[in-house]
């Protein structure tokens, strides 16, 4: 049966509820824009708003004034079920928990509390290694407030228990005159609520936690009421003085955007490499950040949104938004489809020029290839207005120019390599071009070329490789010592020299790399011939072993098995093998080209011409001669002056 006083109760919940509720009271043109205000200002989504209709809006045809509606708008209470509730409780006890584990070690402490029903007396249990109260604790405490009709029996059974809540352990003759009593004061631009209480007189009550709590919501203070130190205030009250039991909640500015690199932005810094044996080498400076294209280059973070604050009298506190950033979107870069990834287009050299990012196709390097710059290596094409000094490597996967000399070094590219003044490799430099090579002289060096090797003034000691032409022509064109191999020809003023002091070999007619592997295949072919044999004889010398004695031992078997095992693979190799060499064979006795050697001037007596198998050694010095292979012999033939291919010039630059 429903009484008055259950009404009563029911509506006192309701009240406290209400006043728990921190609202805010927001307009709008339409009660879907003034939802969507209030739950930015409140922090929640709008289906978890509950509101009150102050002022319905008029906005229609008939409406005399335009109105606004306006609305008070609280977060809906919700209703947990006894599983959520279970769970809260159970998630409560374990941060309690944690947070004894990490409490600092405290004794245990007796608390005495007068309330208008009676004397209440609290034991607080030790925490970590602090001692426990004692009976003699929560006597003092007992007879400081002038209570001393509790039984000795119950104190001991408290003590014992230090359950660390209020009991009540006796009467108290109250007198609401003597009461403590207290005032609230809100400062900081309501940021900060304190409290401020005077000592209850005789017979007056101590402030509970409840009617704390009570009192600050009556009073403003709505929002950031710091319970445990209202409950600390309970247990050891501060009277006179103001007590801070309520902090409000700072907006937080959004952090602004910003630009992760994925590369060094500051190129003033050198990475220095260390060896596994410890040893740096300051060649290897890596002042050059390659990328290839479709590499990430940088991200973006988007801004945040600032998290709005509130006062401790509900006051909702707007926060400002990070603030956005332009994407530095330089040459050579796009976005990638997120939006905030830049990504390269095209291999090269990432780049901050002007605060923007770009990747540059060509490396330009201004002065010589030395300590300063250190070795290089780029994806793209690379521009050396120096020289390149002894010691240093240049490797790009398209050309490299340079516009001095090239010294004691190694350079290897995808493309062309020009050089302005000539090589002079010391016996140990090392050209590689996957096009053409052009140079005013080579000597003492390692060449090769994907397609043509044109000099101008001469080639000298030197093993030069072309899988086409070997073109010299200038006024030294002279081709003097070492090893030169061309697919289709070898043309220079005059071959050889006086005397044949240095042996000048030139070959034609065949394709060198091709050569080159199938001359390796031929050893490899012959090394696993040689292996089988020697397999095969010992296989055979078991297996006969095996016929007479019907069985062998386990490692004779092991043996076997083995080098049975070894048969099949050797016998697969040679199978193998044999294939592509017959491929090779083939297509170097299709080749149109028959090749041929030309000297213009002269061909000095030494001079040793092979055009595909067949090789010739010059006798006597000869003029104008051109080199030719006619029915299995070499021909000395009149001098064929050169074709178009003469005046090749690399990629982006022309005959004149």
């Amino acid at each position: 049966m429903v009484t008055l006083d259950t009404i009563r109760e029911m509506m006192a919940q309701r009240l406290e509820e209400d006043k728990s509720r921190v609202f805010v009271e927001v307009t709008g043109d339409t009660l879907e824009q003034a939802l969507e205000d209030a739950s930015v200002q409140l922090g929640i989504q709008v289906r978890d708003i509950d509101y009150e209709v102050l002022q319905r809006g008029a906005n229609g045809f008939f409406a005399l004034k335009k109105k606004n509606w306006f609305i008070r708008a609280y977060e809906m209470q919700k209703r947990k079920s006894k599983k959520e509730e279970a769970q809260a409780v159970a998630e409560e006890q374990l941060e309690d928990l944690e947070h004894l584990r990490a409490a600092p070690d405290r004794n245990g402490s007796a608390h005495v509390f007068c309330a208008s029903d009676g004397v209440y007396l609290k034991i607080a249990p030790p925490v970590g290694a602090g001692s426990p109260a004692t009976v003699k604790d929560a006597n003092e405490k007992l007879r400081e407030r002038g209570i001393q009709t509790v039984p000795e029996d119950l104190i001991r059974q408290l003590v014992k228990q230090a359950s660390g809540e209020y009991v009540k352990v006796g009467p108290y003759r109250h007198n609401p005159a003597g009461d403590a009593m207290m005032v609230v004061d809100i400062t900081d631009q309501d940021m900060k609520a304190w409290l401020y209480a005077t000592p209850p007189g005789p017979g007056g009550a101590d402030l509970s936690a409840d009617m704390i709590i009570t009192f600050l919501k009556n009073n403003r203070v709505l929002a950031g009421i710091n319970e445990q130190r209202v409950r600390d205030f309970q247990d050891n009250p501060v009277y006179k003085e103001n007590y801070l039991v309520a902090e409000g909640v700072k907006p937080q500015d959004g952090a602004d955007a910003y630009i992760v690199y994925n590369f060094e932005t500051d190129r003033t810094k050198i990475h220095l490499k260390e060896s596994a044996q410890g040893k740096v080498d300051f060649k290897e400076l890596n002042l050059v950040q390659n990328v290839v294209e479709g590499q990430p280059l940088a991200q973006k973070v988007l801004a945040q949104r600032g998290k709005g604050g509130k006062t401790v009298t509900g006051k909702y506190l707007e926060a400002k938004n990070g603030k956005d950033v332009p994407l530095p979107l330089g040459k050579n870069v796009k976005l990638a489809e997120d939006g905030l990834t830049i990504v390269a287009e095209t291999n090269g050299q990432v780049l901050m020029l002007n605060n923007k990012i770009n990747v540059e196709p060509i490396l330009n390097i201004e002065g010589d290839v030395s300590l300063k710059t250190g070795n290089i290596m780029f994806l793209g094409t690379v521009f050396i207005s120096g020289n390149v000094e002894d010691g240093f490597s240049v490797k790009a996967s398209g050309n490299i120019e340079v516009k001095g000399s090239v010294g004691k070094s190694e350079l290897d590219a995808e493309g062309d390599i020009v050089v302005g003044q000539g090589i002079a490799g010391k016996n140990e430099g090392s050209i590689r071009a996957g096009k053409s090579i052009w140079a005013k002289f080579i000597e003492n060096c390692h060449v090769e070329a994907g397609e043509f090797v044109i000099v101008s003034d001469g080639i000298i000691n030197s093993n030069v490789t072309a899988n086409r032409k070997i073109l010299c022509q200038g006024k030294r064109a002279a081709i003097i010592g070492g090893s030169l191999s061309a697919a289709e020809e070898i043309h220079a003023k005059t071959l050889g020299s006086f005397g044949g002091a240095s042996e000048t070999l030139l070959s034609v007619g065949f394709d060198p790399k091709s050569k080159e592997r199938l001359d390796s295949l031929s050893a490899m072919y012959a090394s696993a011939e040689k292996e089988l044999e020697d397999v095969q004889l010992n296989f055979n010398t078991l297996v006969a072993m095996k016929k007479q004695r019907k069985e062998l031992p386990e490692d004779k078997e092991a043996a076997l098995k083995k080098l049975g095992e070894r048969q099949f693979i050797l016998q697969t190799q040679l199978e193998e093998t044999g294939i592509e060499m017959k491929q090779i064979q083939d297509y170097l006795n299709t080749l149109k080209n028959r090749g041929k050697v030309s000297a213009s001037v002269k061909v000095f007596a030494g001079v040793k011409v092979a055009i595909r198998d067949i090789t010739e050694d010059v006798r006597s010095d000869c003029k104008a001669t051109t080199f030719y292979l006619e029915n299995g012999l070499i021909r000395y033939g009149k001098y064929q002056g050169p074709d178009e291919d003469m005046k090749r010039v690399p990629s982006g630059y022309t005959a004149d």
